[in-house]
């Protein structure tokens, strides 16, 4: 079976499982204890936040360990609007249509429940969002910008320095989601010029359940958990030391390798997408052909189901997917696809394939078997 669902989870790497496995084991202390076990386990989870740090360009006190991509997105999004509320009546956020469903849920509680404006700036039909609407929809009421810095269906890449430095103008903070960009794009904050980050080890190969919120010592921020004050009182309960020590060693690796593993696979994705345009007929490729993730190549197939794509190619030993994992099940066209200007039609055909940063051979068979695939579903086919 050849598994191109990369953006929905990626396997543990057999380096970040050893790292763990001393902390799961023998050094299994809770790091609040004062004893030999938990202090060895206060130890490596600090040493975990520096190394975590260092990647991002950060300050190790700016990194506060979550239990995923989502517990982030949701500790950013309300936590740092409800604290600029309290600190000077700000109720507006903006973002995205596109995001993951982490941001647009959280903004539709901030509205719901505290009464904030929430506004969503629109994209073009490539997903990009334009630094100048961005500057348009900030007013002085506006607590938080947070948008994705690439997303998740279609793999486009948001110009998240040039958005930075509209909200740093304005004095507003700005929090993007980089789940899906760790191990493709740079994630240093200071060049980046963004107040918050968001990361999910289990892209990375790292656990499900591991994460990251680094925001900058200067952002308020409220907690959403509230107990015994652990991570500086911004996110309480008992850390998973071992998950710690994971998710800083996926994203060394990935930080390590990144460079060299990002041009590869963008050449042999700009391949595979040449191969599919050109063998079927009805293939569109949706993002921004430019600015996309190096991992991702996704498609709509006019006359098609996309489920049924997916059931064919896997038939045929190739697993893929038509969008965010988050949406499974689902029988409604993706939100990203519809606010891009897809009909809901169309959207129902689309299919995404997302590679491994390990990828090193020429994917022309499976774009091969894309065809067939495409052709075997099509009525009359």
């Amino acid at each position: 079976m050849l598994y191109l669902d990369n953006a929905a989870t990626t396997p543990v790497r057999p380096e970040v499982l050893e790292a763990m496995m001393p902390f799961l084991t023998h050094w299994f202390g809770n790091p609040s204890s004062h004893h030999t076990v938990g202090e060895a386990a206060a130890g490596a989870l600090a040493d975990a936040r520096v190394r975590v740090a260092r990647v991002l360009g950060m300050r190790a006190s700016d990194v506060i360990f979550t239990s995923g991509g989502t517990e982030a997105n949701n500790l950013a999004v309300k936590g740092i609007a409800i604290a600029a509320q309290a600190g000077r009546s700000a109720r507006r956020v903006i973002t995205t249509p596109i995001e993951h469903e982490s941001i647009l849920e959280s903004a539709a509680y901030l509205a719901r429940v505290h009464g904030f404006e929430v506004a969503h700036v629109p994209v073009d039909h490539l997903g990009r969002v334009h630094p100048d609407a961005v500057a348009d929809a900030l007013d002085t009421d506006t607590a938080l910008v947070t948008l994705g810095y690439a997303n998740n269906e279609v793999g486009t890449v948001q110009d998240v320095a040039a958005i930075a430095a509209v909200g740093r103008e304005r004095g507003v903070p700005v929090h993007v989601d980089a789940v899906q960009a760790a191990g493709w794009l740079p994630l240093n904050i200071a060049e980046l010029g963004v107040d918050a980050l968001s990361l999910a080890g289990h892209k990375l190969g790292a656990p499900k359940g591991t994460g990251v919120l680094a925001v900058r010592g200067r952002v308020p921020l409220e907690p959403l958990l509230h107990g015994g004050g652990q991570e500086r009182g911004r996110r309480s309960g008992t850390e998973d030391v071992a998950g710690a020590v994971g998710f800083a060693t996926a994203l060394e690796l990935a930080e390590a390798e990144r460079a060299e593993s990002a041009a590869r696979v963008a050449a042999l994705r700009d391949r595979f997408i040449t191969r599919i345009l050109s063998t079927v007929p009805s293939a569109q490729l949706t993002g921004d052909p430019v600015h996309r993730l190096p991992g991702t190549a996704s498609f709509t197939f006019a006359g098609t189901s996309g489920e049924a794509v997916l059931l064919e190619l896997e038939r045929r030993g190739i697993v893929s997917s038509s969008g965010s994992a988050c949406a499974a099940g689902s029988d409604e066209p993706s939100h990203v696809l519809l606010a891009m200007g897809l009909s809901p039609e169309l959207a129902l055909t689309a299919v995404r394939f997302t590679f491994p940063h390990a990828l090193s051979e020429p994917l022309d068979a499976v774009a091969d078997a894309v065809a067939a695939s495409v052709l075997a579903v099509r009525p009359g086919g």
